[in-house]
């Protein structure tokens, strides 16, 4: 096994930046993965992740940290090799929700990198405006209008070039990842095939490296991450092992087993069934996909459907109604695309709606003070055209007011 830092002070980190200027620190930050010192390690990771991969950002000095963090990732001597490639994962794909439930779009991805590379900012600022101009009403015009103000085209050309530029460090790593599909601990397997399901120009080499996992593995959690991975990556020659674990015991598994087949155009009747279980109630479990959301995906599998049928958005708008805080923002969004699947602008009158329409907005209208602070929330909610404030949206949904009088 090769030094999995070779090479790592022939780079000009100085040279190279991240989210605070000069990425000098890297190395070290690097170096520390290693430690012997639990504390030293985690400070590290959070730094890395701070710097390299600031609130999802990535920078010159990204992809340059990427063969290193694969390195560290497949070298027994590293104490905890999981968090070097899910940091990897992340660089590659920022948060994946940007991603789910359809996968990586690398094909538009490339396209959008490619014009603004081939362009200029007054070609980009006409192609904005007919943007602006196309808008649907007046709402949507002024969302458009406030992105179009705020558009930076250098900064935008920086951003895709960096981004693309990780993923495809990561990418040309991918044999190293499915290397670790084989690994002795679980942790690394689940984390490799996380990782590799993110790259679909690479399916036909990584469809067989999962098919050969799944063949031999027993940790559910490590089958629930290669099951989507395979989904992600169109592996319709694993259909037949889909059904096998949707029908097996293991709670997640079948979670995993039921988001693969959707992703496939397989979303019949037994699936549609654990996907509305799954948003209600999600099994236990761990998983990297959307920070071990386990309510949301399947939640968010559902309103990508054409259609869903009644018991399934009522299983959505069950498992919106017990969240709070923070986790309820992304299950209110996916509750609107399932019932209203386009903005209500104008907003019509609460008795226009239908039914489920109706129980989605006293859903929404009935979440606590908690789910409400967050602007997140309320962005949401004005996108789709609903009152952003509590106690205007209990009235419209016809509830009591919050208000103590």
């Amino acid at each position: 096994m090769g030094e999995p830092l070779a090479g790592l002070d022939g780079i000009d980190w100085a040279g190279l930046d991240h989210a605070y200027g000069s990425a000098e620190d890297v190395p070290d930050l690097l170096r520390a993965l290693s430690s012997s010192d639990e504390d030293e390690r985690e400070a590290a990771l959070g730094e890395l992740f701070t710097t390299v991969f600031h609130q999802g950002s990535r920078y010159g000095a990204s992809a340059a940290a990427v063969p290193f963090l694969l390195g560290l990732a497949s070298h027994p001597g590293t104490p905890e090799r999981t968090w070097p490639l899910y940091l990897a994962a992340a660089l590659a794909v920022g948060y994946d929700e940007a991603h789910l439930p359809s996968g990586v779009d690398i094909t538009a991805w490339r396209e959008k990198a490619a014009r603004l590379r081939n362009s200029d900012p007054a070609a980009e600022a006409r192609r904005l405006d007919a943007w602006v101009a196309e808008a649907a009403n007046e709402q949507e015009r002024r969302a458009r209008a406030f992105d179009r103000d705020h558009f930076d085209f250098a900064w935008a050309l920086r951003s895709v070039e960096a981004e693309l530029a990780a993923y495809d460090a990561v990418r040309a790593g991918l044999p190293t990842v499915r290397t670790l599909l084989g690994d002795d601990d679980a942790g690394v397997r689940a984390a490799a095939a996380y990782t590799a399901g993110w790259f679909p120009e690479e399916a036909a080499a990584t469809l067989p490296a999962l098919e050969a996992l799944l063949e031999a593995e027993q940790d559910p959690v490590v089958i629930a991450h290669a099951l989507v991975a395979a989904g992600l990556l169109e592996g319709r020659a694993l259909l037949p092992r889909f059904r096998d674990h949707l029908a097996a015991a293991e709670p997640l598994p079948r979670w995993a087993a039921a988001i693969a087949l959707a992703r496939l155009g397989a979303a019949d009747a037994p699936v549609i069934a654990e996907l509305a279980a799954s948003s209600a109630s999600p099994p236990e479990g761990e998983t990297a996909y959307l920070e071990n959301d386990l309510r949301l995906y399947p939640a968010l599998t559902l309103a990508a459907l054409d259609e869903a049928p009644p018991e399934a958005v009522d299983a959505v708008l069950d498992g919106l109604s017990r969240t709070s805080d923070e986790a309820s923002f992304p299950m209110a969004a996916a509750a609107l695309r399932l019932t209203f699947r386009t903005p209500a602008l104008p907003l019509p009158r609460f008795a226009a709606l239908t039914p489920a329409q109706q129980r989605t907005v006293r859903t929404i209208a009935e979440l606590p003070p908690e789910s409400w602070q967050w602007g997140n929330l309320l962005e949401i909610l004005r996108a789709w055209g609903l009152p952003t404030d509590h106690d205007e949206c209990r009235r419209y949904a016809g509830l009591a007011s919050t208000t103590r009088p």
